[in-house]
Order: structure tokens, then C-alpha cells, then sequence
């Protein structure tokens, strides 16, 4: 069994086939297919399901792959920690964005630029997913580090959050909406919302789970009439009457302040109050650190840049450190 046939395995699985892997690894097709099937037969199982269009693992690849992985980390460690005492980073580095997080106000890309101005050779990935997605993928090493809305009180188990924006969550319609009936209105009480169709961010999203477990403690269900994953697409449906959008306050409709104009329609924004509710952006990890030096350093740094620019807590599964979890 060698490194270079486990990297072939876990590319192919990454790519979902055999055509893509090989142009991603400028190989040729037959010679990489020939190579996972020399290593099926060391392993004397099938690893690959090749009788759909798409590749898939067997069950017994299912459970290789992990392992397959660690190996490719574990030896992909041992030449960055040797790079590491020679002051040069290399390596690939995985951080996941919760969609819009470089618009939020923590300025990703110019941190990004920085940091690779310092380390020219260091190649980062991003990736942008669900809050919920980019957790499982952090606990099972996919991604190194991720800016994500938590969907959990807690952090799950295996995981550290650094809070990085705590804002609470706001009601956002149409000025003639009647939500606005009441003379200076500046609050709605959650119940308020109970029978009316609501806009807000898709399942897996920090401030989903936020609005959906809420409503579960006061007994009923939001009915979420539309969904989308930009905060923006939600503040123009709420401006064409078609419901009550729930946003960030301050972040995600700050394009339409109260009072402002979407599309030709005045829209404006209640606090949502008894319970209030807050919406978290946070820096999220494995509890136990990343796998190599290059990860780390890129940790430490975009730790540091947010202690200096935002104010933040940091929380760890079981509850470790000072300040909320993010939700």
C-alpha cells in the first residue's frame, strides 16, 4: 500500500469519478483506475461502486476512508513540521464561510492577503456551506477552521467558538405591514409572529435554529413562507409584502435600514422581544487543534486579528472558557 494510491482513493471520492480525479491529479484515467485496483486487491475488498454514473464507496471504503485521510494528514505533517523549523509554511489550508461572512464586519479577504503575502507557498481553500454542514466537516477533519452561525447552544462536543459577531435577531417588513399599526412600535413579542408567514435563512443556519428553537419553547412552529441564503434576497421579498423577514439586526439588512426604500417600498424593523433572540457569527475548530503547523498558524493569526479588531469570547464543548456559545 502506497500514500500516493490512498491520495488517489480520497480524490476520486472528492471528485465523485474516476474523469475528474484523474485531471485534477494530471493523471491518465486508466492509469489511476489501475492503481485503485491495485489496492482493492492488497485490501482484498472493493472500495468504489462503479456501476452508477456517479462513483460511490462501498461500505467497506466508507469505512477506509477516514483512515486513508489521517495517513494523507499525518504525512502531509511530517514535511510541513519539517518546513516549520526552516520558518516556510506549505501545505493546504481548509476554512469554511458561512455564506457572507466576508461581508460581515471582520474583513476576511484583506486578512487573507495578508496572511498570504507572509507565506506565499501556504495554498488556502475556502469554502462556502451551511453552518450545520460546515460542523460535521470540521469534526471529521475536512476543514480545519470555519466563520459559521452555530446551531447549538452549546458548542458540540470536539469543538471550540470564538464569538465574533453577537447581534440580536429583528422582524423586518413592508412600512404598511400591520405589525406597525401600533402607534411607535419599536418592539414585537415573538408570539406576535406565531400565525404570520415568516422569511428567513435556510435549515442549517445558526439563525434558523435560533428562530426555530425559540418558537419550539413558546409552543408553536414558525411558518416559514420563503427561504433564501442571502440576507439581501430576504429584505426584497419582505419589501414586496410577501412576509416578515427575520434578520440579523444591524448585519443582514444593512442595506435597508428602517425607514429605507427596497425596490420603491419603505420597509422598517421591530426588535423581537419576550423571548429576544441573537444571531452569533463565530470562529469555530477542533477542540483538540488543527493537524498541521500551517493550519495552526493560520489559527493563531486569524484568532489574533479578531481579538484585536472585534471584541470576543472563546467556548469549547463542555464548557471551557468564558462568554455565550454561539447560536
Amino acid at each position: 500500500m502506497e500514500l500516493r494510491q490512498l491520495r488517489y482513493l480520497v480524490t476520486v471520492v472528492e471528485e465523485g469519478g474516476f474523469t475528474r480525479a484523474a485531471a485534477r491529479l494530471h493523471l491518465a484515467q486508466p492509469g489511476l483506475s489501475a492503481q485503485i485496483r491495485q489496492l482493492e486487491r492488497e485490501l482484498g475488498q472493493p472500495l468504489l461502486d462503479r456501476s452508477h454514473r456517479s462513483v460511490t464507496l462501498t461500505e467497506t471504503g466508507r469505512a477506509v476512508l477516514p483512515y486513508a485521510r489521517a495517513a494523507l494528514a499525518a504525512a502531509d505533517a511530517v514535511r510541513e513540521t519539517a518546513d516549520a523549523f526552516t520558518g516556510l509554511l506549505r501545505g493546504r489550508v481548509s476554512l469554511g464561510l458561512v455564506p457572507g461572512a466576508a461581508g460581515h464586519a471582520f474583513d476576511i479577504p484583506s486578512f487573507l492577503a495578508d496572511f498570504h503575502d507572509a507565506h506565499p507557498a501556504l495554498e488556502i481553500a475556502l469554502t462556502e456551506d451551511s453552518s450545520e454542514r460546515m460542523q460535521t466537516a470540521l469534526l471529521a477533519g475536512e476543514l480545519d477552521m470555519a466563520l459559521l452561525g452555530p446551531t447549538e447552544e452549546t458548542p458540540p462536543h470536539g469543538l471550540s467558538f470564538q464569538t465574533v459577531i453577537d447581534v440580536p435577531l429583528v422582524a423586518l417588513a413592508a412600512a404598511g405591514d400591520p405589525l406597525f399599526e401600533r402607534a411607535g412600535a419599536t418592539s414585537v413579542p415573538l408570539a406576535g409572529l406565531r400565525d404570520r408567514a415568516l422569511i428567513c435563512l435556510p435549515r442549517g443556519t445558526g439563525v434558523r435554529a435560533a428562530l426555530e428553537r425559540a418558537c419550539g419553547r413558546a409552543g408553536f412552529r414558525p411558518r416559514v413562507a420563503f427561504e433564501a441564503a442571502a440576507p439581501p434576497v430576504l429584505v426584497q421579498l419582505a419589501a414586496r409584502g410577501l412576509g416578515v423577514a427575520i434578520l440579523p439586526g444591524g448585519e443582514g439588512h444593512r442595506e435597508a435600514g428602517d425607514g429605507a426604500t427596497v425596490g420603491g417600498t419603505a420597509v422598517r424593523t421591530l426588535a423581537i422581544v419576550d423571548p429576544a433572540m441573537r444571531a452569533r457569527i463565530a470562529l469555530a475548530w477542533r477542540s483538540t487543534g488543527p493537524a498541521s503547523p500551517a493550519a495552526k498558524a493560520l489559527l493563531d493569526s486569524l484568532r489574533g486579528r479578531l481579538r484585536a479588531s472585534l471584541p470576543t469570547t472563546t467556548t469549547t464543548a463542555g464548557g471551557a472558557g468564558p462568554g455565550p456559545a454561539g447560536t
